[in-house]
């Protein structure tokens, strides 16, 4: 732990020697806690920090938009486009690599749950399904029954371990919830918790915030912060020694995710690919989502925001969007693509604003909850190494059976629990009723699926360990 005596040297360097203001007020034990925190930052780095956050909070984007153009065809697979025997070996493959441990998957939860409106993470949610199943609990399924089912399609025992990144506010309660649920069955040994750094929140004209007289405001530094977890907690070198070769990393609000899902994975392989993302077609030209793309030759996210309305609705000679990948933060990488980012890119990620609202202390040490927005929150996002890629592709799924997040809390419009619990409900009566089965309602009536439902028909839920994706042999089972 460094000194007081260099602690002040280090933040009168940086321009931010108000951090202290509040010394003399501190008590013995709030003094050694803020000292061992300040010792913790990147203070050597923090005037670049705060001077950058406050740029780029007052710059405007770059107009990308003449820059822009398609994923080539020849780098795109489809759930829903491609034919059956080119699934199937896909499906195969991807299973086959899951049989000899080459897979793993990657969880991103640091987030906190706040336009939930919970005091706990996402994944403790229970959305209101019959078997009362949170997140985890549905995730943590999928990965037991995806290991039966490539056990079952080669005839080895396999183990898919289950990389989880965390934040300071998230890891406490999720270890905590996986040790009181028995890990829902799986062995601890291969479930990996680790955590993202946390970085300042900072004002628009360059200062650190001080949350408390002895407290900095700290933030996770977004799911881009992936890539210095990896090196901080040792978990490349996990990898490597369980032999894992692919990395499925995927974000715990969305309730139809695919556990390390063997089509996706097999069409990565299948192409050579280094990376890979799983989309989905835009639902409208100016849905918040953003464009899997290329700009200037080379794989990117743009966001949403960062494009015209014009280019959001140029259509093909089809009528389709021509930019109409949605990208839903489901990604493939190579455990080699990841050690490469890790020792050569990490640090040249983009940085990406986010105005929020951040409580504070005034000059007087009166805590203060701001109604808008007064501070700058710097974050990285977990796609911003696509153009480091050599070999990128692009999955193309269909929304209902594969995206439904879980972001805002009970009467939003969308995404939200009475949404998400609706999504899996509706793909569970479309199994069924595609294995042959017929569904009634309370009144004996038959239930007739229609693409503009929105409510689930009937409440009608398979768990997890029955079936990972409506396999039919399985899903008739439950009519024997």
């Amino acid at each position: 732990m460094l000194s007081l005596e260099e602690v002040k040297q280090r933040l009168e360097e940086a321009d931010q020697a108000h951090v202290l203001q509040f010394w003399s007020e501190l008590n013995e034990a709030e003094r050694e806690g803020f000292l061992q925190e300040l010792s913790l930052l990147d203070l050597s780095g923090l005037r670049e920090h705060c001077e950058g956050a406050a740029r780029a909070a007052a710059s405007t984007p770059d107009s990308l938009d003449e820059l822009m153009e398609p994923v080539p065809a020849e780098f795109i697979g489809s759930a829903r486009n491609s034919d059956r025997s080119s699934l199937a070996q896909w499906e195969h493959e991807g299973l086959l690599h899951i049989s000899k441990n080459r897979v793993g998957v990657l969880l991103l939860a640091g987030g906190q749950g706040t336009r939930l409106g919970v005091q706990y993470p996402k994944g403790m949610y229970n959305v209101g399904l019959p078997s009362g199943k949170t997140l985890y609990q549905i995730q943590a399924e999928r990965l037991h029954k995806i290991q039966e089912l490539a056990e079952a399609k080669h005839g080895m025992k396999c183990i898919i371990p289950w990389y989880i990144m965390t934040s300071e506010f998230t890891l406490t309660p999720t270890e905590k919830f996986f040790k009181e649920n028995n890990y829902f069955g799986l062995d601890p040994l291969n479930i990996n918790m680790f955590e993202q750094r946390m970085i300042p929140a900072v004002t628009f004209d360059g200062k650190v915030i001080l949350q408390g007289k002895g407290k900095i405001a700290m933030a996770p530094d977004g799911n881009g912060g992936l890539y210095q977890a990896l090196v901080d907690h040792n978990v490349l070198e996990d990898m490597k020694k369980r032999g894992v070769e692919y990395l499925h990393v995927y974000c715990v609000d969305n309730i139809l995710v695919k556990m390390a899902d063997p089509v996706f994975i097999g069409f990565c392989t299948s192409k050579g690919a280094d990376c890979g993302a799983k989309v989905v077609e835009k639902a409208y030209p100016t849905e918040p989502v953003g464009v899997v793309c290329r700009v200037q030759g080379v794989a990117q996210v743009v966001e949403y925001s960062e494009i015209l309305q014009t280019t959001a609705e140029l259509r093909g000679p089809s009528g389709e969007l021509v930019y109409s990948a949605g990208n839903i933060c489901n990604h493939f990488f190579t455990r080699q693509f990841l050690e490469n980012v890790a020792t050569n890119y990490k640090m040249h990620l983009k940085q990406h604003v986010a105005i929020k609202k951040v409580p504070f202390v005034d000059q007087c040490g009166n805590e203060v909850k701001p109604t808008k927005p007064n501070g700058i929150k710097m974050e990285k996002f977990v796609f911003d190494v696509f153009p480091f890629s050599r070999s990128f592709v692009v999955f193309e799924v269909v929304r209902e059976d594969e995206f439904s997040p879980l972001k805002n809390a009970e009467g939003a419009s969308a995404d939200s629990p009475s949404t998400a619990r609706n999504a899996l409900m509706q793909l569970h009566c479309r199994w069924v009723i595609a294995a042959g089965a017929t569904l009634l309602d309370k009144h004996g009536n038959t239930v007739v699926l229609t693409s503009t439902m929105i409510n689930a028909p009937t409440k009608f839920e398979i768990s997890p360990l029955v079936s990972y994706f409506g396999e039919v042999r399985l899903v008739l089972s439950l009519h024997t």
